[in-house]
């Protein structure tokens, strides 16, 4: 049993104000592997004044100390790649070989391009020629409040606290309380990176406390949260009567668009994709959307994937998926697994209950609904789990309708070699990032969504903007 329940505060780990021990659970196997304390309204203060002291000197440091000092954290977290990557597989379940290539894999990813923009950035900048003597200025915005989800610990915990550090700001980072050891791994690596005192702090702690705590905060200048969109809408209105920039990123519900000139493996990569990580990424392309000429091959294609597979535990090497995080997790996706048999649409894999084989842990089959229509609940509730449905459609028009009728906007996936084809569909359908047939985007790429997916981009220079106010001056010396 791990013992998790101080706090990072000022540069030192200290005992929480007060003892309210939550377990950490093992989803694949339902035990007790860890304990932290969740915080309350003195951990939470004594982080936020911590961080209030110390942005006075790190606002005032320097690019070439900052680059630095994100060198320094790069060298430490691949150090301690494989202590993260089991703390990952761990708490949230990933299997192990997946935790170390792409759990763990994506931080150093984003290290590095946040390191390229910095290098890169442009502090101060001329209005024009019109206005020779007026400069604009980029400041950091202040004291930051980063709040993190459990489904890729670290994609969302680098993509908020480096950018936060390279432009000058200070932090405290609450991790989510269901899969909190892997942000105390990255404590860990923070400070032995030699981050000043109190720029960056870590409080766990859930919604309802630490979280609400910090949205309220009136010396708190941002809030950056990644979840659900019930939350964020929390978020927001908790956040309001301060006035504080808030940044989300939040749920997605991608339509994966199958047109008669795709390759001909695109249902199968489809589905793959959105079983990778037991299907728990907002990104997911999980509604799939296909030509009646390609219909009936397509829906082939995906029973033969799901029943292709295999599911396992998180500590098993190899390239199966493992369990839902929990089992609210797991007794939601059962709930919206039932409610699509009801409604009419055509399970064609997988189904409610747990594997063959597998009687404990948080254990979902994948699964695949056709013939569904729009009106569906499987067809507009962001699951979270290996599911996702198959949808015909007849002509471009059709496919875009149905694309865009729905709350989300982060993510729309396009299988489709007619140039013209697809970049006139990726310019009507209503997401913040299209990807054309399975082609990843490039390092520093803006991540966020439209409509109830967010606000705000993450990634590279768009990321470094999120952190920073915009300040004109006048009579600037030429």
């Amino acid at each position: 049993m791990q013992d998790k329940r101080q706090f990072y505060i000022n540069g030192a780990w200290v005992n929480p104000a007060k003892a309210n021990d939550m377990p950490v659970i093992d989803p694949s196997t339902e035990d007790e592997v860890a304990v932290i304390s969740l915080g309350d309204q003195a951990d939470t203060d004594a982080a936020v004044a911590a961080a209030k002291t110390a942005f006075a000197s790190w606002s005032q440091s320097s690019v070439a100390e900052r680059m630095d000092l994100l060198g320094q954290i790069k060298s430490v977290y691949e150090k301690r790649s494989e202590d993260m990557a089991q703390a990952i597989s761990l708490e949230m379940g990933a299997p192990i070989d997946m935790s170390r290539a792409q759990q763990v894999g994506v931080g150093n990813w984003h290290i590095e391009g946040f390191e390229r923009a910095l290098a890169n950035f442009q502090w101060e900048k001329p209005l024009g020629d019109h206005a020779p003597t007026h400069m604009t200025l980029y400041e950091p915005i202040g004291v930051c409040a980063l709040i993190t989800p459990w489904n890729w610990p670290m994609n969302q915990i680098v993509l908020k606290t480096i950018p936060a550090l390279a432009t000058g700001c200070t932090m405290i980072l609450k991790p989510s309380e269901i899969a909190p050891l892997s942000g105390a791994v990255w404590s860990e690596i923070m400070d032995e990176a030699g981050v000043p005192a109190g720029v960056y702090n870590m409080v766990q702690g859930d919604g309802v406390g630490v979280g609400s705590q910090l949205s309220a905060h009136k010396d708190v200048d941002m809030i950056s949260f990644t979840g659900s969109t019930r939350a964020g809408k929390l978020i927001s209105k908790s956040a309001a009567d301060t006035i504080k920039r808030v940044t989300l990123e939040l749920g997605g519900k991608g339509a994966n668009i199958i047109f008669p000139s795709a390759k001909e493996n695109a249902a199968t990569s489809g589905a793959q994709r959105v079983f990778n990580n037991t299907g728990q990424s907002c990104n997911a392309p999980t509604r799939m959307l296909v030509h009646a000429d390609r219909y009936d091959q397509a829906v082939e294609d995906v029973i033969a994937a799901a029943n292709a597979t295999e599911v396992g535990p998180a500590s098993a090497p190899g390239k199966h998926i493992g369990p839902v995080v929990s089992e609210v997790q797991y007794n939601k996706i059962q709930g919206l697994i039932e409610e699509g048999i009801k409604e009419g649409a055509r399970l064609v894999a997988g189904g409610l209950g747990r594997p063959e084989g597998l009687n404990k842990g948080y254990y979902v089959r994948p699964t695949v609904f056709a013939d569904v229509t729009n009106d569906m609940t499987i067809s507009r509730e962001e699951v979270f789990g290996p599911v996702f449905t198959v949808q015909k459609f007849d002509t471009e028009e059709e496919a875009i309708a149905i694309t865009n009728d729905t709350d989300y906007g982060l993510t729309n996936y396009i299988q489709c070699q007619d140039e013209e084809q697809k970049v006139r569909v990726a310019r009507a359908v209503r997401s913040g990032m299209v990807e054309l047939n399975r082609v990843g985007f490039g390092q520093g790429y803006a991540f966020g969504g439209y409509k109830q997916s967010g606000n705000g981009r993450e990634g590279g220079e768009f990321g470094l903007h999120e952190y920073l106010e915009t300040k004109s001056v006048s009579d600037w010396p030429m």
